[in-house]
């Protein structure tokens, strides 16, 4: 079998190497290790692309397509196999086979499979690394399976799938708000009349979601400098030089969840209208492995309906549907907006709909903002409750695969005459000035986005910087980017403005602390000993009850919680530091391999981090500021600065594994070019792949 796979890579391989020439394809990585990738056309531009990547994180672009094989189990266990069967539960084949051959352009099919080659070619000289055999090879199809998957998740399609798998299908399904800043000002905000975006998505700071830096540059029109997570075809967001753009998380409603009516005496049969119609049943088959060595097959069964995917829970079943599933177009619209020149062709590109969420802010040389609440979201029937469990018996709640509310009923705003739009993941109802607001009557309810009263904190404090000045100068945009303050809860988590009103007289025992935070500056500096009581205290409130949503609302946070966490808090200080007051340096702490640095920065603030208890007592930083990139227009052309987490690698031998973890922790930036002769020049190695 092993001599079988190598034979074959090695003949597929051979046969691209005859369409690709390897030797035109350079490879130039910059002092921070950060590969530039030039070549003469875009499917070689790819192939060199996914070269660099494999180099730098090898182990991440396997795990992307490990559950579309159904092989995580095989790698990771028994929680791999539980991906593996969520994955087969969002029921990606049927549609990728069939949209591949006319829903995916041939120019697009070839970079596809020069990216998925180069990943082959490095499987097969480099076998100690593969992380199951039966991986590969990979093939286009796969890749755009792990898109699909993607846009599910970030679709929130996971939020009611794990609550029917876990019997919990009658309660309320609510996505947790997730992160994410972007923010555009043009002429009309900035002091010295260019245009600035700053793009800082917060995400994971390890793994398969994790963002890798990378500049891709081809003969055919394809110079782009940003970010994607491991195996993405082209970057997710940053800049060509002529446009810009980001991305965040979006809070719409993308899925919807049926509950049949079942057959009394008919097993499997349900209702629709006035027929009995029998669920179609499917398989998979979960490998696992198990005493690290002895894979063993579980069989699963699962169904489908008129609907969607159909699961039994506690003697009910529950149907799903998301249009996450039903375009395979991802992929290719993110290499359409790798390549826009100007506002007219990223609009263009916004309506293949592929990318079915998410905000997006833009900018772009000529001095033009723009923000819309992206979405495919299907066109439902009015006043029906679709954010509740729906009567699955009606076929009429069930919408067409391809009927979207049209773009123009987005939430969107282009070129306000305040010179400012932003998201960070609060309403989209407040994306500019109040004035110019996107108006909620143009969307229909059943969209199901934010309503304007739905706050983030960092929404509050940029709505609160932005209009501190009339004009903001470059220094003012990054000092906003970059601040670590809390404001008032009252707008954005209400319930957990309790926690500075606690009654020090009522709690003698946490006294000290009560009164700490209602004199404390809400600033999460690295000196504060209040941020340190803060984020253990929050750490434990959001261990007690479901997430940050019931901090705006519900009766989950009492008054003992609070209380309670004030008390966890004095204890972990006590008794991992000897001490009730620490600087938040000691206890939060960015570290990788042998480097460990103190880290300032809290839950939702604009420099957010999320941070997770250690054995040592410290709290080491796991989400939030991952790559940020920083982009100036102006008459003299455009200026980058970017920084990433740890470094360029994820190999712990590369010198590239930690060398930007000092910047990162500082807020400092690198410069980057797009340039191609500077590069060259500049560079600290070029070579080809092979």
């Amino acid at each position: 079998m092993r001599i079988s796979l190598i034979l074959y890579l090695a003949l597929t391989c051979s046969f691209l190497q005859a369409q690709i020439r390897l030797d035109s394809i350079q490879i130039a990585r910059d002092n921070y290790g950060v590969p530039h990738i030039f070549a003469p056309t875009d499917k070689e531009a790819a192939y060199g692309l996914a070269w660099a990547a494999c180099e730098d994180d090898f182990v991440n672009i396997q795990k992307q397509i490990l559950p579309v094989k159904g092989l995580n189990g095989r790698v990771e266990g028994k929680e791999g196999a539980i991906m593996d069967v969520a994955f087969h539960l969002l029921d990606l084949d049927p549609v990728v086979e069939a949209q591949y051959d006319t829903q995916v352009s041939a120019h697009f099919k070839e970079v596809l499979q020069a990216y998925a080659s180069a990943v082959n070619r490095y499987a097969q000289l480099h076998p100690k690394e593969v992380l199951h055999k039966k991986l590969f090879p990979i093939h286009p199809k796969d890749m755009l399976k792990a898109y699909c998957g993607a846009m599910a998740l970030l679709s929130h399609v996971d939020a009611p799938l794990v609550k029917i798998l876990e019997g919990k299908a009658d309660q309320l399904i609510l996505p947790q708000i997730k992160g994410s800043n972007a923010f555009a000002v043009n002429a009309k905000k900035t002091t010295d009349g260019n245009t600035y975006i700053a793009i800082n998505s917060h995400q994971p700071l390890e793994g398969p979601a994790s963002w890798y830096e990378a500049h891709v540059q081809s003969n055919e029109g394809w110079n782009m400098l940003g970010s994607n997570f491991a195996g993405g075809v082209s970057l997710f967001h940053g800049t060509n030089g002529k446009i810009a753009w980001a991305h965040t998380v979006n809070h719409a409603d993308f899925v919807d969840v049926y509950q049949l009516k079942m057959h009394p005496e008919r097993k499997y049969w349900y209702a629709l209208d006035e027929e009995w119609v029998e669920l179609e049943k499917y398989y998979t088959k979960a490998k696992i492995k198990l005493f690290n060595f002895i894979p063993i097959g579980l069989k699963q069964k699962f169904y489908k309906s008129k609907h969607g995917v159909c699961i039994p829970s506690k003697g009910k079943f529950y149907a799903i549907r998301f249009p996450a599933n039903q375009n395979i177009g991802a992929a290719e619209q993110w290499f359409d907006m790798n390549k826009a020149q100007n506002l007219e062709e990223f609009q263009r590109a916004l309506t293949r709909r592929g990318i079915v969420c998410t905000n997006i802010v833009y900018a772009d040389m000529e001095g033009n903002i723009f923000y819309i609440s992206n979405g495919s979201i299907p066109k439902r029937k009015q006043n029906q409750p679709w954010q509740s469990i729906l009567d699955g018996s009606r076929s009429d709640l069930i919408w067409e695969s391809d009927e979207y509310i049209p773009m123009d009923s987005l939430p969107q705003v282009l070129n306000p005459s305040c010179g400012y739009v932003y998201n960070c993941n609060n309403s989209p109802f407040n994306s500019t000035a109040a004035k110019e607001n996107p108006k909620t009557s143009k969307t229909p309810d059943y969209a199901g986005f934010q309503t304007p009263d739905q706050w983030t904190n960092r929404a509050v404090v940029f709505d609160e910087l932005i209009q501190a000045k009339e004009k903001i100068s470059y220094e003012d945009f990054k000092t906003i980017r970059a601040d670590r303050s809390y404001r008032s809860f009252t707008k954005s988590l209400p319930k957990l403005e309790g926690l500075f009103e606690l009654d020090p007289e009522k709690y003698p025992a946490q006294k000290e602390y009560i009164l700490a935070l209602k004199g404390w500056d809400r600033v999460c500096s690295e000196q504060s000993t209040e941020a340190s009581i803060f984020i253990l205290a929050l750490d434990y409130i959001l261990d007690q009850i479901d997430g940050m949503k019931a901090l705006s609302s519900g009766d989950q946070l009492t008054e003992k919680i609070l209380v309670d966490a004030l008390g966890f808090a004095q204890d972990h200080l006590q008794q991992y530091f000897g001490a009730t007051r620490i600087p938040l340096e000691q206890l939060q702490i960015h570290s990788r391999g042998k480097v460990a640095l103190p880290m300032g920065g809290g839950p939702d603030v604009m420099a957010a981090i999320y941070s997770s208890p250690q054995k040592d007592g410290s709290m080491r930083p796991f989400a939030g500021d991952s790559y940020i990139q920083m982009v100036q227009f102006s008459p003299e052309g455009v200026q980058i600065e970017s920084i990433n987490t740890y470094g360029a690698s994820n190999v712990e031998d590369s010198p590239h594994f930690t060398d930007q973890m000092q910047k990162f922790t500082q807020q400092k930036f690198k410069p980057m070019s797009l340039d191609k002769a500077t590069i060259l020049r500049e560079a600290q190695r070029i070579y080809h792949p092979q």
